[in-house]
């Protein structure tokens, strides 16, 4: 005759259920941007890949570059003002700090010639011709072609380098030191943080200029 045995409880069950539990947690911390809260939807959506480091507290921001704040008139706006503009994508990664799903984003693989306008205030921030194929999933620039400002993130126990627009403040990605020549970086940018201008060439205008919002 067979027993029914029933499941194991208790101290030794949650010791062999400790290293799974871990496991999550490692994957949890090693993600770019906020966590996502329990009601924003958001929390099937991965983070930018970063690497982590037992000596991260002690490391620099990649290349101290200055702050191009001073090239800009600096956008101001409320976060209800924002929220009436933005869609909700947008919000939360440009004034939530969060990140789309990689190999989703509408621009991680295209190659329009064109300009990148930031998706908030119309702030041009890179180029086409600056625009490689990383791998990572999202859009990624070897150089910069507009005024972005850089600020240490020290979130989950890691430095990186986050990279917001001068203009408006709001958050694109960040930057690392594992990009192609001549510069070495790779601004790892979400999608849903900017907006695609097709040359002129290509039958609609664009613009240099940051649009009015």
């Amino acid at each position: 005759m067979t027993r029914n045995i029933p499941p194991a409880t208790g101290p030794f069950a949650r010791a062999a259920l400790a290293p799974a539990i871990a496991a999550g947690l490692i994957l949890a911390i090693a993600s770019c941007g906020r966590p996502p809260s329990a009601d924003d939807g958001s929390s099937s959506r991965p983070r930018e890949p970063v690497t982590t480091n037992a000596n991260a507290s002690q490391e620099q921001p990649v290349n101290n570059r200055a702050s191009d704040a001073g090239q800009v008139t600096r956008l101001v706006k409320t976060e209800q003002e924002w929220k009436a503009q933005l869609t909700p994508e947008q919000y939360y990664i440009l004034r939530e700090k969060g990140t789309e799903r990689a190999f989703t984003g509408k621009y991680w693989n295209t190659k329009t010639p064109g300009r990148y306008a930031c998706a908030a205030c119309g702030e041009i921030l890179f180029t086409s011709d600056q625009k490689f194929d990383s791998g990572c999933g999202w859009p990624s620039f070897y150089e910069k072609a507009g005024a972005i400002d850089e600020h240490a993130d020290t979130s989950h126990g890691m430095v990186r380098t986050e990279v917001t627009c001068a203009r408006c403040g709001g958050h694109l990605g960040h930057v690392f030191n594992d990009g192609p020549q001549p510069t070495g970086l790779r601004y790892c940018i979400n999608s849903a943080s900017i907006d695609h201008r097709p040359e002129p060439s290509s039958g609609r205008e664009g613009s240099d200029k940051a649009s009015p919002r």
